[in-house]
């Protein structure tokens, strides 16, 4: 099985990984004296968005979208973070008040005054209690006080490290407006679909299956020189030959977030139209995930979650699917974590024969069949990898005796069927680290998330041991302490296996050399394009 994979899947397993760290120096960033004004640019997006509001759905197809529309309190560059809609910030001894200055003469797309009640109303009303990661960090809110319109006082009843708030706001930090939410039904509110925010485009429309369209804001705060961008339209191409034809034939500009087939990566890593590389990604690292619906009785023994580590070949996998452009995870956190990470920790390696006496004690043995256990494995719709590490999966499994079944979905059936239903055995996505353990990660391993959440702990798995450890952490002031906290987790994470973070790996964007100041910070596809422009 593995080399009849091989076979199929080696054609450019030796040319991607010179795309990673690729130097984008096509870019140029020219002087503000060349910038051409206008145009539209078009982005691929490889499955369709159902919720455009980053205030309840922390999700990079929602930020490549309304990062653009919809703006939060404070950005990143690759040298710190920036205002945007905070203008300064800082924390009380206790690390229990945190207050933040907001930016004086913003405006809603509507014309409405942007102030602190906006900030308040959606801290406490969306990012608490209603956004995927978010409402873990903000636990401990307990209000968000306005001494005056341009002043929030946050107040929390455990510290608050201003290191992890600050760099939580980038993704976790759109303030939404209070006027079109309050005494509404949050969730079926239509301006979910239709966002309006401070940003330097508009929601135009929203065409089901198609596209959809921004234009620009005159009124934007940071003068009249921005956006460059007269338009910009998101176009739903979910064929990746199809995507890949646009972009050659000039009908799209960008493809993001392994948005095309590897093959065509490679191909037109090679075209001079195009940039081809890693670079503007740097906040977006991911894990490949293998995840578990612990409700199921066999999937709830240690021993056999082991075994399915075990009966893995991660390095096979990187080599074939990920094409080389990856590395092994080790645990929640990724290499990229900076002090946070360490990989001293337990690992499991490609071993069959473990797997299986591990499958004979823990008493799944096999039936007449050659066949230990039964599960049905959703893998998740992210683009061409995703499908091919789901297929490997349930081929590795029946190695060992474990006979799976595919149950392949669009996104929000997908969503759905893990998240909300969790009508699921076995699963596998990505996850993506943000800047700092608790803004993201920590959520796929404490309980307590709302049923539904998207990309949170919907596993059926609670140890009262590591929520407790995730909650200290998250309110530990001094870095080292809290890193130290952190390898902990990480450490017992590898032990207990909640899920596996299999692989960690970069993305990719292809672009178009007319699209001048991309992938200039690292969460580009998710910041405001205020400053790109496009060669006509």
């Amino acid at each position: 099985m593995r080399r009849l994979i091989a076979t199929a899947l080696l054609g450019t397993t030796a040319a991607l990984p010179a795309l990673l760290g690729h130097a984008w120096a096509q870019d140029g960033s020219p002087d503000d004296g060349d910038v051409q004004r206008g145009g539209t640019l078009v982005v691929q997006m490889s499955s369709e968005q159902r919720i455009l509001n980053p205030a309840l759905r922390a999700s990079t197809g929602v930020y490549n979208i309304t990062g653009k529309i919809v703006e939060p309190l404070i950005d990143r560059t690759y040298e710190e973070y920036v205002p945007v809609l905070a203008t300064e910030w800082s924390s009380s001894e206790d690390g229990k008040t945190i207050t933040v200055k907001l930016r004086e003469g913003v405006e809603w797309h509507d014309g409405e005054p942007f102030g602190c009640e906006d900030v308040s109303f959606t801290a406490m009303n969306m990012w608490k209690e209603l956004l995927n990661y978010s409402s873990t960090l903000q636990q401990y809110l307990d209000a968000v006080d306005c001494p005056d319109e341009h002043t929030a006082v946050f107040r929390y009843s455990q510290p608050m490290p201003l290191n992890l708030f600050v760099a939580a706001m980038p993704d976790l930090g759109h303030p939404m407006p209070k006027h079109l939410y309050e005494g509404t039904d949050i969730l079926k509110n239509d301006y979910n679909t239709a966002p309006v925010g401070t940003g330097p485009f508009k929601f135009v429309e929203y065409q089901r299956g198609q596209y959809v369209m921004a234009e620009r804001n005159e009124n934007y705060w940071r003068g009249e020189e921005f956006p460059y961008l007269d338009r910009i339209v998101w176009r739903f191409i979910t064929d990746k030959s199809a995507a890949a034809a646009a972009l050659e034939a000039g009908e799209v500009h960008i493809s993001t977030f392994l948005g095309i087939s590897t093959d065509d990566i490679v191909r037109l890593s090679k075209d001079d139209r195009f940039m081809v590389g890693t670079k503007g990604y740097e906040n977006n690292v991911a894990h490949s995930t293998v995840e578990f619906n612990h409700r199921n009785p066999a999937l709830a023994d240690l021993r056999v979650r082991k075994a399915i580590y075990h009966a893995l070949d991660i390095d096979f996998a990187i080599q074939n699917i990920m094409r080389g452009f990856a590395k092994p995870g080790r645990g929640p956190i990724p290499s990229t974590g900076g002090a946070n990470y360490t990989d001293d920790v337990p690992t499991y390696d490609y071993d069959p024969e473990k797997a299986k006496a591990l499958l004979d004690e823990a008493g799944y043995t096999p039936d007449a069949d050659g066949v230990r256990l039964r599960f049905k494995h959703r893998p998740a719709p992210w683009g061409e990898y995703t499908q091919l590490w789901g297929e490997y999966i349930a081929q590795a499994l029946r190695e060992v005796g474990i006979e799976v079944t595919l149950e392949t979905n669009d996104a929000p059936g997908f969503l759905n069927g893990v998240y909300r239903d969790h009508d699921f055995d076995t699963a596998n996505g990505w996850h993506q680290f943000r800047a700092d353990p608790a803004v993201s990660t920590m959520v796929w391993l404490r309980s307590g998330a709302p049923v539904g959440t998207p990309w949170s702990n919907q596993f059926g798995y609670k140890d009262t041991d590591l929520d407790t450890m995730i909650d200290v952490a998250a309110s530990e002031l001094d870095p080292e302490k809290r890193a130290e906290m952190y390898h902990e987790i990480q450490r017992y994470s590898m032990e207990v296996l909640p899920i596996i973070f299999a692989i960690e790996h970069p993305f990719i964007s292809v672009t178009s050399k007319k699209v001048h100041n991309s992938h200039n910070n690292p969460r580009w596809v998710s910041s405001s394009w205020y400053d790109t422009w496009i060669e006509q």
